[in-house]
């Protein structure tokens, strides 16, 4: 199946503009997925990916984490799924030897497998394999917790500090369809009770820095859906008064044009240096409302 190749790091243009020749690193007979960032180790020799069958990665279907090394073709699975679980879509930590990756639900049920809110984060060093923590908390019985979501996260991509995480989300309570950016910040652990059986806890507070209505209005600033995020730079940006934002994350936002159609625009959001604040409503959300 498809490999993943390399063009070494020594090659140069040549006379006529060629690139040096392509080697193959994997050679495995199965799918070699890699996320769209961060599939760099910080040492720069190792590359991690998935194993989803499809080379488009449209289906999750993957058991196993690996990482190939570079240099000498080593591969190394760092996670296997148990279970009946799944799991994929990896990425480096920006200067620890560690993952973070989609966990799908272990012994999943009819009315709860695999899908956009039923999913998490978790993350393995890569010294310790096997050895999945909970990236995000998740309790799904009132009172819900702080810090803690109630339906599945994906995407996980660190910022350059390596304790603060963005993901997409989507909630398990109230409009599933809606998909919003969260972040997880790492020192903060959150523990939830026993009133569900999909419930634990996890090594990050996790909010969600986006809100989503599901009829917007037309001509609006109104998002229906926030996808694809990145962090803003290595450490925020510079205002136009010369003020920095720490912290800061760019995202697509579906709106509704003038002529009733949707399309996307870009949007940054301006993060706090305390995410365990509350705003205008609950951290935890409601039974009506997104965390």
């Amino acid at each position: 199946m498809f490999a993943i190749m390399m063009l070494p790091a020594t090659a140069a243009l040549g006379a006529h503009g060629a690139f040096g020749v392509e080697r193959q690193l994997t050679f495995g007979p199965h799918g070699h997925i890699l996320t769209n960032t961060g599939v760099w180790s910080a040492d720069g020799k190792w590359i991690v990916y998935d194993v989803r069958s499809d080379a488009e990665g449209t289906s999750f279907d993957g058991d196993r984490i690996e990482r190939v090394n570079v240099w000498t073709g080593d591969v190394q699975v760092l996670y296997r799924a148990a279970n009946g679980a799944r799991c994929g879509v990896v990425t480096f930590h920006p200067t620890r030897d560690q993952v973070v990756f989609i966990l799908g639900p272990e012994n999943p049920t009819p009315d709860w497998r695999y899908g956009p809110a039923h999913r998490q984060g978790v993350i393995v060093d890569c010294a310790r394999p096997g050895e999945a923590i909970n990236l995000d908390a998740r309790d799904l019985a009132e009172p819900f917790t702080p810090g803690a979501l109630r339906g599945g996260s994906h995407v996980h991509v660190f910022r350059s500090d390596g304790r603060w995480v963005s993901f997409t989300y989507n909630d398990a309570l109230v409009a599933p369809d809606e998909r919003n950016v969260g972040v997880s910040v790492l020192g903060r652990s959150v523990k939830v009770g026993k009133g569900h059986a999909r419930n634990h806890d996890g090594a990050g507070f996790s909010v969600l820095v986006t809100r989503t209505t599901a009829h917007p209005k037309a001509g609006s600033d109104e998002i229906r859906r926030a996808f694809e995020d990145a962090w803003v730079g290595l450490d925020g940006y510079v205002g136009a008064d010369g003020s920095r934002q720490r912290r800061a994350i760019a995202f697509e936002g579906e709106v509704i044009g003038t002529n009733g159609k949707p399309f996307a625009e870009v949007f940054v959001v301006d993060l706090p240096d305390d995410l365990t604040l509350a705003g205008d409503g609950p951290l935890a959300g409601t039974a009506i409302r997104l965390p």
